[in-house]
């Protein structure tokens, strides 16, 4: 028992050591570096589904007018709204039907109206029954004209250079899906692409901005150059239109973003010479729950996901285990190191604080003091990384990013944990709730309001 303790212990510390030193500028010769002067745009088909998005409409839809792209096409599609979302649409936007026709190769529900924006004709809404956000995305599939495809979340804002990398990375013909970058949107600047900012952000947001700077910057910089990159966010993601369709399009699930990545590494295994990037110069900013009630709905929902993914895709993972190194990411990190160990891990250290009663608060000072050493330099290659990448946090968020940390790393992770532990088991009670986030309703093209 001690020694499989050890063999868990040892990787839950492995990997992440792996992937800070992996992500490091000197391993960037690896990646193919973005061309961004790229005479001829190729064609961009945009999908945004959107359910009850009244509050975020509107940002949405000036984020997409100020895009500098001009080869692109933007598609909302209406997923049932029950709120004021369509008429919003009608409002901004001047709809009128439009002839625009399916491909008629992916499933989904029905296409009630296809409409087009009167002010702005290269915007189309799709009003059609409610299916889910997989069901809408291959609905959009179906009706994008162009050869690639972005699918982005409704409170998703894209930085303006963002669509011109996806251009230059898409001249390599081997790549046939890509995971832009991700921001947290309530500490973007004020300026676009000058950084981040703590300022108008609660506590809760900081964290989750620590959060994705390591899940970017390190783990998918890291995973990317491995060729394991095992979700591209649903919040930004970049694919051929065919390659969506030669797979079938979006299964529907829990988590679209992490079945459709694996739909493709499944694809990939018999396309030896096409991949999977990253391109962190792809920016994008999106909105990330400010209340615990939210995060765990969020974070719970992602777990039941990966444990829908690990059992939908197990033929593959096992076939693969060695020969692929997705498969052995996603079993090995994801799965033994991140999921499973978590379970013993956890009981042992309960068990051991109990029986050793008498000398346990030196048992619990010498943890705390190991997962601040490990947790504090993780960080700070976070924060390093994004800086390498032009995002550092403001000069005048030094003290707020130092008690963010220190959060970080004694509470947010424990709950992290918590929603892993727990997620993973209630997938198998409930694998079908998708308990949506609240939006906030905010208008970040000029709201100045505080996210506390």
């Amino acid at each position: 028992m001690e020694d499989f303790m050890l063999v868990l212990f040892c990787l839950s510390i492995a990997f992440p050591v792996i992937h800070s030193i992996h992500c490091l500028p000197w391993f960037r010769k690896r990646d193919k570096k973005v061309k961004h002067n790229v005479e001829q745009e190729k064609g961009i088909s945009i999908l945004i589904p959107c359910y009850n998005e009244q509050g975020m409409i509107q940002t949405s839809i000036e984020n997409m007018k100020s895009l500098s792209y001009s080869e692109s096409e933007i598609i909302y599609i209406n997923d049932g709204s029950t709120d004021h979302t369509l008429s919003l649409f009608n409002k901004l936007l001047k709809l009128t039907p439009s002839s625009k026709a399916p491909l008629g190769k992916l499933t989904h529900k029905k296409v009630k109206t296809v409409y087009q924006s009167e002010l702005y004709p290269h915007i189309y809404v799709l009003d059609k029954v409610n299916g889910g956000k997989a069901d809408s995305l291959n609905a959009g599939i179906e009706f994008a004209s162009h050869d690639l495809v972005v699918t982005l979340d409704a409170d998703t804002i894209l930085a303006d250079g963002a669509l011109s990398a996806v251009n230059g990375t898409f001249e390599d013909q081997e790549v046939v899906a890509a995971g832009g970058m991700v921001h947290v949107l309530q500490t973007k600047a004020s300026s676009p692409l000058t950084g981040l900012s703590l300022l108008k952000a609660n506590m809760l947001i900081r964290a989750q901005s620590l959060d994705f700077l390591r899940a970017f910057y390190i783990l998918k910089v890291s995973l990317a150059r491995f060729r394991s990159l095992a979700i591209i966010s649903g919040a930004f993601g970049i694919f051929r239109k065919q390659t969506l369709l030669d797979v079938g399009g979006y299964r529907i699930t829990l988590g679209e973003d992490i079945d459709i990545t694996l739909q493709i590494h499944r694809y990939l295994s018999k396309h030896k010479n096409q991949k999977i990037v990253f391109i962190p110069e792809a920016v994008s900013y999106t909105e990330l729950p400010e209340t615990w009630k939210d995060l765990f709905k969020q974070r719970i929902r992602w777990q039941k996901a990966f444990i829908d993914c690990l059992i939908h895709y197990r033929s593959f993972f096992w076939k693969n285990l060695f020969a692929r190194s997705v498969s052995f990411f996603y079993i090995f990190e994801s799965f033994l190191a991140g999921t499973l160990a978590v379970y013993p891990m956890t009981g042992v250290f309960v068990v051991d604080g109990i029986i050793n009663y008498s000398s346990f608060v030196h048992y619990f000072l010498l943890y705390l003091l190991f997962i601040f050493v490990l947790g504090f330099a993780y960080d700070m290659v976070a924060i390093g990384m994004g800086e390498y990448y032009g995002f550092a946090y403001q000069d005048n968020d030094f003290y707020r990013l130092l008690v963010t940390i220190l959060f970080d790393i004694f509470v947010y992770r424990f709950v992290i944990i918590f929603c892993v532990l727990y997620g993973s088991i209630a997938y198998f009670f409930d694998n079908k709730s998708w308990n949506k986030v609240s939006r906030t309703g905010r208008n970040y093209q000029t709201d100045s309001q505080s996210a506390a």
